[in-house]
C-alpha cells in the first residue's frame, strides 16, 4: 500500500464558482494532518477577475459585468474564465522538501514541459512568476502558504476568450500581452492538458499521480 505522503491525489471538478471553491481550500488545509494526501484540483471558472492579497484596485480598468473577487493568493489581479484550465495544488511543503521558491520554480517547469509537448517554446521570467511564450503571458501562478501547506495554484490558458485581460492590467502590468495554447496550435481537448500537466506536477513531486 502507497503511503499518504508518496501519492497526489486528482479531482476533477469542472466549471466550479470561484468563491466556494476558495472557501473549500481554505478548509481543506485548516483540517489537514500529517497524513492527509495532498491533492491537485482541476477545473474551470465562470468568469471571474481576482485580485490577490498585495492587488491595487487601480489594475482593474474596466471590469464590466464581471465580478471582482479578493482573494487570499499571491500576486495582483488576474482573470478566470471557460477555456482555461486552473489547477490548485494542495501540498504539504514540509513532507515534500520543497519551500515556496522551489514550488513556483516546479509549477512553472510543469507547464513549460506540457507546452513542449504541444510543439510550443515558452520560457519562466525572473520576478515575475508565470509562463510567457514569447512576450506575452499563456500561465499565471499565485499561491498562498500556511502551516507548511500551500493552496491555490495556477492557470493556463487553453482555448478561451481572452477579451477580458484587455480590461485588467494582468498581474499588475500595463499592456502585458497573453496568449493560449489554441492560438499557438490549434485546439486542444482541456481535459487531456490537465491530464498531462498533473502528471508531470507528479512527476516533478516524485509522487505517484492517482485520479479520483
Amino acid at each position: 500500500m502507497i503511503g499518504a505522503g508518496k501519492i497526489l491525489l486528482v479531482q476533477r471538478l469542472g466549471l466550479r464558482d470561484y468563491e466556494p471553491t476558495h472557501r473549500a481550500m481554505q478548509s481543506f488545509t485548516n483540517r489537514r494532518g500529517p497524513d492527509t494526501p495532498d491533492e491537485l484540483w482541476l477545473l474551470e471558472h465562470p468568469p471571474v477577475y481576482t485580485l490577490g492579497q498585495a492587488g491595487r484596485p487601480e489594475h482593474v480598468l474596466d471590469p464590466g459585468h464581471i465580478p471582482v473577487v479578493k482573494t487570499d493568493r499571491g500576486g495582483q489581479v488576474t482573470y478566470h474564465g471557460p477555456g482555461q484550465l486552473v489547477a490548485y495544488l494542495l501540498l504539504d511543503l514540509h513532507r515534500a522538501g520543497v519551500g515556496v521558491k522551489c514550488l513556483v520554480h516546479l509549477l512553472e517547469q510543469s507547464v513549460i514541459d506540457l507546452l513542449a509537448g504541444y510543439g510550443i517554446e515558452s520560457s519562466a521570467r525572473p520576478g515575475a512568476p508565470g509562463v510567457y511564450v514569447g512576450g506575452a503571458k499563456i500561465a499565471a501562478l499565485g499561491l498562498r502558504v500556511r502551516h507548511g501547506c500551500s493552496f491555490h495554484g495556477l492557470a493556463l490558458n487553453v482555448d478561451m476568450d481572452l477579451e477580458p485581460f484587455s480590461r485588467i492590467n494582468p498581474c499588475g502590468y500595463p499592456g502585458l500581452a497573453v496568449t493560449e495554447i489554441a492560438h499557438r496550435r490549434g485546439w486542444v481537448e482541456i481535459e487531456s492538458v490537465g491530464t498531462t500537466l498533473a502528471e508531470g506536477i507528479a512527476r516533478l513531486l516524485g509522487l505517484e499521480v492517482i485520479f479520483t
